[in-house]
């Protein structure tokens, strides 16, 4: 059997998740704009819960297209705020749409949004050695940096822990316990 990092649980999407794509660096501008989406989502709420909508979160938000979902005017806010199948929280879906502008302008900025938030880990992941889930902090002095950053920049939902949780699942920072069967595999990825 397996062993993985202790807060996966027995729920197949959450080993799915946790086997193939946590902490694999991501350098592809959608799928971290999809990231930024679900971590905010998931504030005050379990990340188990926003797996569990995330199908629903790419058909009602054009699979995470920024250029799409910077279009959205208030009809379709309106229509984002029927949809059962995504938290509706109106300050969340407001932040999707205002987060998909500032993410458009970052790229205009610096040429892709990649080359923007990996500036943060020096362009290269965080190897962290932790030998229990117990270590792992909840932000970091990174992740302050680009949440004060990002709100500079006007994006909401993205707070120092939020920034963290994105750097995790995005692989800016390896943080699979050492006794984890991913933690030498995402290490390979550097």
């Amino acid at each position: 059997m397996k062993k993985r990092c202790e807060w996966v649980g027995s729920d197949p999407l959450y080993i799915d998740y946790h086997d193939n794509e946590w902490g694999v660096p991501v350098h592809d501008d959608r799928k971290i704009f999809e990231m930024l989406v679900l971590e905010g989502a998931q504030a005050g709420l379990n990340w188990l819960t926003v797996l569990r909508k995330r199908k629903n979160y790419r058909k009602a938000f054009d699979n995470f297209d920024p250029t799409e979902v910077a279009k959205y005017d208030s009809k379709k806010f309106q229509e984002l705020l029927a949809n059962e199948g995504i938290i509706r929280n109106k300050l969340k879906i407001r932040s999707v749409i205002q987060n998909a502008r500032a993410f458009l302008e970052v790229q205009k900025e610096f040429g892709s949004f990649d080359a923007y938030i990996w500036q943060f880990v020096g362009g290269k992941p965080i190897r962290n050695s932790w030998k229990s889930m117990s270590e792992l902090p909840a932000q970091t002095a990174e992740s302050e940096a680009m949440s004060k950053d990002l709100k500079r920049r006007g994006f909401s939902f993205v707070g120092p822990t939020i920034c963290y949780a994105h750097m995790q699942a995005t692989g800016m920072v390896n943080d699979h316990v050492v006794t984890c069967f991913r933690y030498k595999e995402v290490e390979r990825m550097r």
